[in-house]
């Protein structure tokens, strides 16, 4: 069927929640028919906004692949690139002390309903030392001449660190920006890595406001929105570790917040498919969604449970929001 608008979500999830997501990106192309590409809305947080990015600028899901698994990409791609190296390694260098976001967090104290709860917690994390200069330079080379890309419809969300204001760069009214600062924004976790700064403002992830944001799509007026979410599970497993334990349950409140989402966009009238890990995804998975060492097992089976949730929907492994 043609002529149908579609939008695309990918999900914050740190270095596996990337590959978790591009092994899923795959699956949509192979079982869907559908290039992800080509949506008309891309929507990216933290990881998913580099991933976003990379698709805007015309990559596939297969080229994605492709070079998870080593292979160049068919453009002149960030080449000095390195999964294993360029996000900073598996755990990050100690904070610097003191709270990061006093104003947030005066903010909060006058209207505590209006700030998400990890938003919360960014503001009281310290700054982070870690640098995102070689995502940027990535993300830089597949960016226009004019510093965003060629198309329009492709988002990267952050939070304004001192109001927790969500802001999606390349969106109609948001801030002015370019791509790589958008996405180094969008991936500044708090605490781990330095704010952004983007016209005079201090950006941090934006999964600290939402791990997907998939309702800022709910008045695009979108037939299909097919949503990546690697931080959610409808289904998950019970780890003995205490750490795998403790990152089971967050993911329960952001699978939550992700319905919650998600139906405000379903109730205007998309068609849904959300696709998140499940028990087999999040034993490759573990505990650090930032340990690179598992990211081509996390690769390898999200390619293979993906295309199973599209071809035989469960509530286990799929799940779709009317």
């Amino acid at each position: 069927m043609t002529g149908l608008r579609r939008g695309v979500v990918l999900g914050a999830g740190g270095v596996l929640g990337a590959a978790w997501s591009i092994g899923a990106l795959t699956a949509i192309a192979e079982v869907e028919g559908f290039q992800p590409h080509e949506a008309d809305r891309l929507v990216g947080t933290s990881a998913g906004a580099v991933l976003a990015a990379l698709l805007g600028a015309g990559l596939t899901a297969a080229d994605l692949r492709d070079h998870q698994r080593g292979l160049p990409l068919p453009h002149e791609v960030g080449t000095d690139w390195s999964y294993d190296r360029s996000t900073g390694g598996a755990l990050p260098t100690r904070p610097r002390l003191g709270i990061g976001s006093p104003a947030l967090l005066r903010r909060t104290a006058l209207r505590p309903r209006r700030i998400p709860p990890l938003a919360v917690l960014a503001a009281l994390t310290p700054t982070g030392h870690g640098n995102l200069a070689e995502v940027g330079h990535m993300v830089a080379s597949v960016a226009s001449e004019g510093g965003w890309l060629e198309r329009d419809g492709v988002w990267m969300v952050a939070m304004d660190y001192d109001t927790g204001r969500r802001i999606a760069f390349g969106r109609d009214g948001a801030p002015p920006a370019m791509l790589d600062e958008a996405v180094m924004a969008s991936c500044a976790i708090p605490g781990w890595y330095a704010p952004v700064v983007i016209g005079g403002r201090r950006y941090v992830d934006g999964g600290a406001c939402s791990t997907t944001n998939v309702d800022l799509l709910a008045q695009e007026a979108l037939d299909e929105v097919y949503v990546l979410a690697p931080m959610a599970s409808f289904v998950t497993d019970r780890p003995r570790a205490v750490g795998a334990r403790l990152e089971r349950r967050l993911r329960r409140q952001v699978t939550r917040r992700l319905l919650h989402e998600a139906a405000k966009v379903g109730a205007a009238g998309a068609a849904l498919t959300v696709l998140t890990p499940g028990p087999e995804d999040l034993a490759a998975i573990g505990a650090n969604l930032m340990d690179p060492s598992r990211r081509l097992a996390v690769l390898e089976t999200s390619m293979r449970t993906s295309a199973e949730a599209l071809r035989n929907p469960r509530p286990d492994n799929l799940g779709i929001a009317l």
